[in-house]
């Protein structure tokens, strides 16, 4: 590894006030607040308590859809033939007919929007050949995240004995799901039409109401089954903060709306994000070994950002950048080596990734060389 450097950079302290746990979620068994860039969680209250998700469930549905997709292994366009057991589901659905043909696309809306749960299962059917399938990749991917209090029996979240999650594995799941961006195109619908292929349409209606009633708000997903209660996973943005939310088992519609809201006001009101380092900021330069470049420049792979409360001082803060020893060919995002965000005791608060921007070409003989050549008559020794 190779140090390149110690700046010194002027931010804001980061003081997440303790908040108490009935102020801000009154109404809810559960309930976590956090800011989605940095990950700070800004407010939670028995976020580690095992409830029923009901159709939040479909959070994890959708991030292994929204994965299939960017892998290739599906497309928006590829056609689903839907199942008996897709069509014979029971809660909420979009009234799928056995061996009806939709896109992708189109069952993404059923279930962003309506809560489809026919939809879901002919989506977990399509991508993993079984429900049962899908439902193992689903506990796959939470073992993958690191959620040690969560476990799915199904897609859909219809009642179930094994069948649990928290609000604080529930924000994790949101948080990755919107990697995703384009998964909020869906989710910030309020309404929408279904054209089913006898030319009638289905009226789809999201199920999570603050999409229209609260400014910023673009997801994610509702539940309700008379074991979880009334739960909602929210996230808005507004200016460059995207707040993430969760509350579980409330007992109306409203008051889950209501914790959700005061949470977010809260968020938005007190909390600001600073951008420290911008992702289009040139870090530096490295050499890389044997390139057909002798430099390249280094940018770190995301924003660095650190949430602040509004009223917090002013103080220093350093960073280390790091790169690994380097050997061409390389291609544009490759991962070289990691940016170190530090206190002024020298405490590690925050990493992330450094990349390069472009492809890096392996220097080809006559490269070598013509630089060879260059450098010995300019009087310079490699």
């Amino acid at each position: 590894m190779k140090k390149i450097g110690i700046l010194a950079l002027i931010i804001w302290t980061i003081c997440i006030p303790k908040v108490s746990a009935e102020e801000l979620a009154p109404n809810s068994e559960s309930a976590i607040l956090l800011e989605v860039s940095t990950g700070k969680v800004i407010y939670e209250k028995n976020a580690d308590k095992k409830l029923a998700p009901a159709s939040m469930t479909k959070i994890m549905s959708m991030l292994l859809i929204m994965e299939a997709i960017d892998s290739g292994k599906l497309s928006f366009d590829d056609e689903v033939i839907i199942s008996d057991k897709a069509s014979s589901m029971g809660g909420s659905q979009i009234f799928l007919q056995t061996g009806e043909k939709y896109k992708v696309n189109e069952l993404l809306k059923g279930i962003a929007v309506a809560s489809g749960n026919d939809a879901v299962v002919a989506m977990a059917e399509k991508i993993s050949g079984s429900v049962e399938a899908f439902v193992e990749a689903m506990n796959a991917k939470a073992a993958a995240l690191g959620l040690k209090n969560t476990h799915f029996d199904n897609p859909h979240g219809l009642e179930s004995e094994n069948h649990y999650s928290t609000a604080r594995d529930m924000s994790v799941m949101a948080k990755e799901l919107l990697k995703h961006e384009r998964i909020l195109e869906y989710t910030s619908l309020y309404e929408d039409y279904l054209k089913k292929p006898d030319g009638s349409s289905i009226w789809l209606v999201n199920t999570n109401r603050l999409v229209r009633f609260y400014e910023g708000v673009d997801g994610l997903k509702t539940g309700f089954t008379n074991q979880a209660g009334y739960c909602i996973t929210t996230t808005a943005k507004k200016g460059n903060m995207r707040l993430l939310s969760v509350v579980m088992k409330a007992e109306t519609s409203d008051l889950r709306s209501k914790d959700t809201v005061n949470m977010l006001n809260y968020g938005f009101n007190t909390y600001k994000l600073d951008i420290l380092l911008s992702k289009d900021k040139e870090l530096g330069e490295t050499k890389i070994e044997k390139a057909k470049i002798t430099n390249t420049k280094l940018y770190s792979e995301q924003d660095v950002t650190i949430l602040k409360k509004m009223s917090d001082d002013k103080e220093e803060y350093e960073y280390n950048l790091v790169v690994n020893d380097l050997k061409a060919p390389l291609k544009k995002n490759d991962v070289v080596g990691y940016l170190e965000i530090l206190d002024q005791e020298g405490n590690i608060i925050k990493d992330v990734n450094v990349i390069v921007k472009e492809d890096i070409e392996k220097a080809s003989l006559w490269n070598l060389w013509n630089r060879l050549f260059t450098n010995i008559t300019s009087g310079v020794l490699l």
